[in-house]
């Protein structure tokens, strides 16, 4: 059985519950790197992290709802194209709209 992940809700990607604390900050600060060098009109809102309340006296989340959370909210950071409605990261975005006919 896979120990479980907790999704990033900055970057869409998996991470393990212990290591998930250590790779938000970076990649925020990464998120915000990125951000700045993107033209004026390209720049997003920083992304918030979602609100899932705990399901179980203990405090305990339920992983499934807080990945979905996540997950959404790393979605809305793509950007769609102007010309063909593709999503991208508003980086990707630059070089995809060079050659999008």
């Amino acid at each position: 059985k896979r120990p479980p992940t907790v999704i990033c809700y900055i970057c869409g990607r998996e991470y393990g519950t212990k290591s998930i604390s250590i790779h938000e900050p970076q990649c925020l600060k990464k998120w915000h790197q990125d951000n700045d060098l993107l033209p004026k009109h390209l720049r997003r809102p920083e992304p918030k992290k979602p609100e899932v309340r705990p399901v179980q006296a203990r405090g305990m989340y339920d992983l499934d709802s807080l990945n979905e959370a996540a997950s959404i909210s790393a979605q809305n950071q793509l950007v769609p194209c102007d010309i063909c409605g593709r999503t991208f990261l508003p980086d990707r975005l630059i070089v995809h709209q060079k050659s999008c006919k």
